[in-house]
């Protein structure tokens, strides 16, 4: 008995010694990464207002910016928050596919597409925050790539909303110009941004945000109509829809998160101290996040109960919205590729 007892002792001692080498291993495996560094070591596109550290180092190699994601730096939480947030609605999506024939079913594509482009605008910025900081052009590079997945998400959210979530009074009202004017709006965001982006460094900060902002509510403001109107419609008749609920929810969460967006906030209140985590950046991350997910789950419900009402609203819409979706898509890519030229002319008559 005792011999038994002493092998197992042993073994754990091996263990516990094989446990200690592994921060060894880990350390051979990845190199050992720059320090961060501060914000008057970076060009000044890369500063953010009160962010005073935790600055990657420019001019590296692509390996080193990939091998940040496990480092830590002012725009980790950002990467991180998007990343896994884009991985869930892979997982959503597989899930929604085993009682959804996407193929052939056509009422299913706007389902199909606020998916897809919920992911597409998720890895988008994952992309930007992570690979951004490796040159000045990178930085506008990946930006003007995230705002292009912004504008995709916005137009995807409009469909689904005017497809599955409208009222037959409301698709009255706007079934003629809704889907137009939401792929203009979106695309407006997206060249009101990357404009914005391009004149940043001769704008003061805030008029860069209004860029932003402006275009993206006038978006929203459309993109959610059918939404609030469905609400409005329920509290009068006193539904119990779980489907609204979820959009009530949506609503809630885009609203903080577009607070946190146009305003800096904790970090203006406390400067230097919230480099690494607590950023209202960050803040917008995550209720923007909660907003999409609740907001599929919306319309999946929908996609399930309503079928009656949208099959007689919209008949053969799907397969035009699907080409006004892919029209989108290709205006805002090129309007992004064209904005990034005006960049890279403009920082080569800086170098020379």
């Amino acid at each position: 008995m005792a011999t038994v007892v002493m092998e197992q002792i042993g073994r754990l001692f091996i263990n516990a010694q094989q446990l200690r080498q592994i921060p060894r291993l880990l350390e051979s495996a990845f190199p050992t990464l720059p320090c961060t560094v501060k914000a008057a070591d970076v060009p000044w596109v890369f500063r953010e207002p009160h962010i005073l550290a935790g600055y990657r180092p420019p001019d590296q190699s692509w390996r080193y910016y990939c091998l940040t994601l496990f480092q830590r730096h002012n725009e980790a939480v950002n990467v991180w928050t998007h990343l896994v947030a884009a991985l869930v609605i892979l997982v959503k999506f597989r899930q929604v596919a085993e009682t959804v024939d996407f193929l052939r079913d056509p009422h299913a594509q706007p389902l199909f597409i606020v998916l897809l482009s919920a992911f597409t605008y998720l890895a988008c910025s994952s992309l930007a925050h992570l690979l951004s900081a490796k040159s000045e052009l990178s930085h506008y590079t990946f930006f003007f790539l995230d705002y292009v997945g912004v504008a995709v998400y916005q137009y995807g959210s409009a469909l689904a909303h005017f497809y599955y979530a409208i009222e037959e009074e409301w698709h009255v009202r706007v079934r003629g110009v809704f889907l137009p004017a939401a792929a203009f709006l979106a695309w407006l965001s997206c060249a009101g941004c990357c404009y914005g982006k391009y004149v940043s460094q001769r704008l003061p900060k805030f008029v860069h945000k209004l860029f932003q902002v402006v275009p993206s509510g006038l978006a929203y403001c459309l993109d959610i109509s059918p939404v609030l109107h469905r609400i409005g419609a329920c509290s009068q008749t006193g539904c119990t829809d779980p489907a609204v609920a979820y959009h009530r929810y949506q609503v809630l969460f885009f609203l903080v998160s577009a607070y946190f967006f146009a305003c800096p906030h904790p970090e203006s209140w406390f400067p230097g101290r919230c480099d690494f985590l607590g950023q209202g950046h960050q803040i917008f991350h995550v209720f923007l996040v909660l907003c999409t997910l609740v907001q599929i789950e919306a319309v999946r419900l929908d996609y399930g109960s309503r079928r009656a009402l949208y099959e007689r609203l919209h008949g053969d819409l799907a397969h035009d919205s699907v080409a006004l979706f892919v029209f989108t898509a290709c205006c805002s890519a090129l309007t992004a590729f064209y904005m990034r030229k005006r960049v890279r002319a403009l920082l080569k008559d800086k170098e020379e």
